[in-house]
């Protein structure tokens, strides 16, 4: 059914998006489709046998099945799928994808399921309600990618028909390359340049400075701010601490990929050191710098390069 062309949407559409009637499908299950025959057994039987009272409880029965088919639909009719986000992964592995939905009618929703994929994932709405659901979507190769469509569904009320809609959002998630499987070790640190002299985090005691943005707070001499009334930061000589280059021309011997992989890896290692390392591109290059902003920074322009 999901191949369809006449189903609706046919092309991505930007949130929040609402579900109505004229985009809401009906059909039995298998235990509906039993149910049908077994009432029109009925009704024949009691038209074979002129029974009046298995007339009426036949016709009641049926009654009460096409009833279930409309709320059935009212449980979606009016549904908003008001956001879809997801934090970046790198490929591989699982994209917590996650939906915002709310109700905005004074009508409870019980029942509803969602399906993407292979992922699936069940949720109620209260009246007025919000509220986030996550799916476990495996992530695909690196890049943008765009969610396929989303199928909202439920069985409720007796679970003769199934009552869905389809959600195809307009909206581009970003996934990390695929880290290299095999570690390996970084890159040596840059020279320090003529009549330049570098500080950083070590192990030797160097001296007190004044506390600049970004300092980790660890790092804070309280005693000495305290008396001098100003926040110091204890600041260490490193000898041995250097600039990292994870250069993408010094890695020739690889293949394309390999090298996106490799310096993928060396970023996520780097910043798991504390180091301040410099990511050159053929294109662009990034840094020196540390952090998370510059962690998602290096590895949005791997992901971003062009295919080989």
């Amino acid at each position: 059914m999901a191949r369809l062309g006449w189903q609706r949407p046919r092309a991505p559409e930007p949130l929040p998006v609402a579900l109505h009637r004229r985009r809401i499908f009906v059909l039995p299950t298998g235990y509906g489709a039993f149910v049908a025959v077994l009432l029109l057994a009925m009704i024949v039987g009691a038209l074979n046998y002129n029974n009046n009272p298995a007339l009426m409880l036949g016709f009641a029965l049926a009654a009460t099945a096409l009833y279930s088919l409309i709320q059935g639909q009212l449980v979606l009719a009016g549904l908003r799928a008001a956001a879809l986000h997801a934090a970046p992964v790198h490929a591989g592995q699982v994209l917590q994808l996650r939906i915002d939905l709310e109700m905005g009618t004074r009508r409870v929703r019980r029942g509803i399921e969602l399906l993407l994929g292979d992922a699936r994932a069940a949720v109620s709405l209260e009246a007025g309600e919000r509220r986030e659901v996550a799916l476990a979507v495996p992530a695909p190769r690196r890049g943008w990618w765009t969610p396929p469509r989303l199928r909202v569904s439920t069985v409720q009320p007796l679970g003769l028909a199934r009552t869905w809609s389809w959600v195809r959002p307009d909206v581009r998630l970003l996934v990390y390359p695929a880290l290299e499987a095999s570690a390996a070790p970084l890159p040596e640190g840059e020279g320090e340049r003529p009549n330049q002299r570098r500080s950083l985090w070590g192990d030797e005691f160097h001296h007190l400075r004044e506390y600049r943005t970004g300092d980790p707070t660890r790092k804070i001499a309280w005693r000495p701010s305290a008396r001098t009334g100003r926040l110091l930061v204890r600041e260490h000589e490193d000898v041995a601490g250097r600039e990292l280059l994870l250069d993408w021309h010094a890695l020739g011997a690889l293949e394309y990929e390999a090298r996106i992989r490799r310096l993928a890896r060396w970023v996520v290692d780097a910043e798991r050191a504390g180091s301040r390392y410099r990511l050159r591109l053929p294109r662009e290059t990034l840094g020196p710098g540390i952090g998370p902003d510059h962690r998602h920074a290096c590895l949005r322009a791997l992901a971003l390069l062009p295919p080989a």
